[in-house]
């Protein structure tokens, strides 16, 4: 019993025992309500004695002869018996009686009006435990009606810290089973069952004969359905639907929007689904009817089934609702099961970009070839890098296999054959040397020059379209201004002469036995590479992104103490790569070779302040998912003594044969070395023991010879950001349907210093209490034009009375902080609200 209603009976029958005459006060407490805190009243000028059932007669002895001074307050935790068995009845007589039901203090306590007495009253169950009364004075309920004390009561069984319907309902649905539920079992223990299911018909228009649980969740799961579903309900879900859509739709988006239940409403939309068959019922309707709906993970499962389809029959052009296959994937991402099928998704969305390029054409001249890769060619290599990263993240593929066997049939004939082919023939004439910076002045044109201290960072076979990647996460990088060029990696285009191409050097040569010398020097290992450099700059480093990567602040320190020029080797990709067993992680680890190197350049600007970067690689690569055929092997090529690859081949003379092209090795060196390399035109390699087969570089191709160099500046220290805002576009002051559409706009696009974020939009009462579904806006448009950042929203209202005389607001929160960053008022004037007045 709260402190407050004691203190209001001690006060009582203190009053009671004032006075100079002796008084006897019996109290019958017919339910034992206060029998536990009967001891603990503070009376003044009294006792309490304890009345048995079996020692009336003790007790008239005890008052009469025993002790004829002293007040007391008998308390009898039993009903007052009748006269002819009770043997105190005259002593009752010239005393006096105490009543004190909890229903009337509970009644006085909390304000309640005495109309509601008897609601309390039904209910005095629940106040027989302290922890449950005092959960339920807790809950500071202003105003008293019989919903207010019911939903009080439900909410302190469920342990919420507001009194609030759909909080209960949210409890009962997300603590336990549909069977046997618990918190039903607790509401029935204490009469509130009933009160509970006219609840439900008040709030969610459900109501049956005999509710269930089960048939509840339904009903919340079709009207919810039916709202966003461009067709008719199947007809055996028609039962299920409600007149309270409004209020059901703001409950499901709350629930399924929640980080904490939204695992919850997956299960039970799962549930329901299931109970539903709704794949088969859903089956009959076109997959458009079902765009805007994400009740259930089916219907995801279906657009996806159908983007596959187009993608299958290479319908490019295929539109839902005038939605293409790119935007859809986009919008279903972002919807609630997106999460769950954003590898999906983002599989699909990469594999309709390398079906346009189905019918894929190029220049025949090497300037063209070089500018259209860099310009959109470039693209379809990193569609399909990240084709095969989503492919290999799902956990089951075999849904996929057929368009990824149509996805690698484009890449490698399509695209990989042509381009390389054209390149081979344009690579061949002289000028082609003249079309990009050569890699073999990379030190003379980026690094010689330099009067402040530059870091370079050699990430092995970071092939172009992958340091684009990179360069695209610089440009969002608040700290960092990235540029980005090209060259044009040596011949062949392998690890140990990229690396020495890219040293400082007089001559580059490789000897007869095929070493890789500069300025006559071996360079294979770490202190060779360092030694070359602090040949033309002693102030230099060597060190491997391994080492670096585990060095505490202090000793980085050290390493970048005095020093003038660094160079980071970086080996991720390649290391990944050039494994047999590991072949196929080579686009995960581009990945992490991107991440790595951004958080290795955010690290030493602020421990080292080094604020210049040079980034490049030493060739690039080819990739194909699909093991090589024979047919895709060039044999019996190679003479003895060659230096042979799978996609080069250095010897004495040119190799002869179909699909074999070659340079002197002077022309790639610049210098007069007599050698000649040799190359497959295509894509396909020279027949090799051993080794893997899908990732190769070493030959011709853009994507092993156009390397990528990045220019980065950055700053120390704290730049200012802020985060994109969004504004109300419709100019609205009153709403005046359930249902209502509005447009807004985010007002800038997302740079290196405006951050994307999410929005949760919805409408609210004067005292915070949510009155429409939440919407999820993600705030990440780029695009310049204002026109294309216009988005529009719908909201369903509760089916309600609302107060024409009071204020209305849309709010928007950043999903991030929860910072209230928009509020506009407005009026509500729906006519039609609460079904007339008539609870129809």
């Amino acid at each position: 019993m709260p402190e407050l209603n004691l203190k209001q009976i001690t006060d009582k029958l203190n009053a009671e025992f004032t006075g100079g005459t002796r008084k006897l006060v019996f109290w019958y407490d017919e339910k034992a309500e206060f029998v536990d805190d009967v001891n603990t009243l503070k009376l003044t000028n009294a006792k309490v004695y304890h009345l048995e059932p079996d020692n009336q007669f003790y007790t008239k002895y005890f008052m009469e002869r025993t002790d004829r001074t002293t007040n007391y307050l008998i308390y009898a935790p039993f009903p007052k018996p009748p006269v002819r068995d009770n043997h105190l009845a005259d002593t009752i007589k010239y005393s006096k009686e105490f009543f004190a039901d909890r229903a009337s203090l509970l009644t006085l306590d909390l304000g309640i009006d005495e109309k509601y007495k008897p609601v309390i009253q039904k209910y005095i169950k629940f106040f027989g435990a302290k922890d449950r009364t005092q959960r339920f004075y807790d809950l500071e309920i202003e105003n008293f009606t019989r919903d207010t004390i019911e939903i009080a009561l439900m909410s302190a069984l469920c342990k919420t810290r507001t009194a609030s319907f759909e909080e209960v309902v949210r409890v009962v649905l997300t603590d336990d089973g549909m069977e046997n539920n618990k918190i039903l079992a607790d509401f029935e223990k204490y009469d509130l069952l009933q009160a509970f299911w006219r609840l439900c018909e008040e709030q969610f228009g459900y109501t049956d004969v005999n509710p269930t649980l089960e048939k509840l969740v339904v009903t919340l799961f079709v009207t919810y359905t039916e709202r966003y579903m461009d067709a008719e309900l199947p007809k055996s879900w028609k039962s299920f639907a409600s007149y309270k859509s409004g209020n059901i739709i703001a409950f499901l988006d709350n629930l399924m929007n929640s980080m904490l239940y939204r695992d919850r409403y997956n299960e039970l939309s799962e549930y329901v689904a299931a109970g539903l068959n709704a794949a088969v019922a859903l089956e009959a309707f076109g997959t458009e009817s079902l765009l805007r709906c994400d009740t259930f993970a089916l219907i995801d499962r279906m657009i996806i089934n159908w983007i596959m389809e187009r993608l299958l029959a290479e319908d490019t052009g295929a539109k839902l609702n005038g939605m293409t296959i790119q935007l859809i994937c986009q919008e279903r991402s972002k919807m609630h099961f997106g999460e769950i099928y954003k590898m999906q998704y983002q599989l699909l969305e990469h594999a309709y970009y390398l079906i346009m390029e189905g019918s894929y054409n190029c220049p025949d001249d090497l300037t063209g070839l070089v500018n259209q890769y860099r310009e959109s060619d470039y693209l379809i290599d990193t569609h399909y890098r990240y084709f095969y990263y989503c492919f290999d993240k799902l956990k089951d593929t075999v849904a996929f296999e057929r368009l990824r066997d149509l996805i690698e049939n484009i890449y490698t004939h399509e695209y990989l054959s042509k381009i390389t082919t054209k390149w081979n023939a344009a690579f061949i004439q002289e000028e082609a040397m003249t079309v990009l910076p050569l890699q073999r002045n990379f030190y003379s044109r980026y690094i010689r020059n330099r009067k402040e201290r530059v870091v370079v960072i050699i990430s092995d076979a970071m092939r172009y379209e992958t340091g684009l990647t990179l360069w695209g996460r610089l440009q969002d990088d608040e700290k960092c201004t990235a540029k980005l060029e090209a060259m044009l990696s040596v011949l062949p285009s392998y690890t140990r002469l990229g690396m020495a191409a890219l040293l400082p050097h007089r001559n580059l040569e490789m000897t007869d036995d095929y070493r890789i010398l500069v300025d006559g020097a071996t360079c294979e290992d770490l202190k060779q590479r360092e030694s070359v450099l602090q040949g033309y700059n002693p102030n230099s480093r060597c060190i491997q992104f391994d080492d670096i990567k585990s060095m505490k602040r202090d000793a980085i320190r050290q390493v970048f103490a005095g020093m003038d020029i660094i160079y980071i080797y970086h080996n991720q990709i390649d290391a990944r790569g050039d494994k047999p067993n590991s072949e196929n992680e080579v686009f995960f680890a581009c990945e992490e070779a991107v991440n790595e190197i951004h958080d290795l350049i955010k690290q030493l600007t602020d421990h080292v302040s080094a604020t210049h970067y040079i980034v490049t690689a030493d060739h690039g690569f080819i990739y194909k998912r699909d093991r090589l055929q024979e047919s895709d092997k060039i044999a019996n090529v190679s003479e003895k003594g060659s230096f042979v690859n799978r996609r080069f081949i250095v010897s004495e003379q040119a190799l002869q044969g179909d699909g074999i092209g070659s340079v002197s090795m002077s022309r790639m060196l610049g210098n007069d070395d007599s050698k000649v390399v040799s190359f497959p035109i295509s894509s396909n390699v020279f027949k090799v023991a051993g080794g893997g087969q899908n990732y190769v570089h070493g030959g011709s191709s853009p994507q092993e010879m156009i390397v990528p160099v990045l220019d980065i500046k950055t700053e120390k220290g704290h730049k200012d950001t802020r985060t994109v805002q969004i504004t109300l576009v419709s100019m609205v002051q009153k709403i005046s349907n359930l249902i209502t559409t509005l447009d807004f706009i985010q007002n800038e696009p997302i740079s290196d210093v405006v951050k994307g974020t999410s929005y949760k939009i919805f409408f609210i009462t004067d005292e915070n209490e949510k009155i429409s579904n939440e919407n999820i806006y993600v705030a990440d448009k780029k695009d310049i034009e204002p026109q294309k950042r216009i988005f529009r929203l719908r909201f369903n209202f509760r089916n309600r009375q609302y107060d024409k005389s009071k204020r209305y607001y849309l709010v928007a929160y950043d999903e991030k902080n929860d910072v209230e960053v928009l509020r506009h008022d407005v009026l509500m004037d729906i006519a039609f609200a609460n079904d007339f007045g008539f609870n129809v």
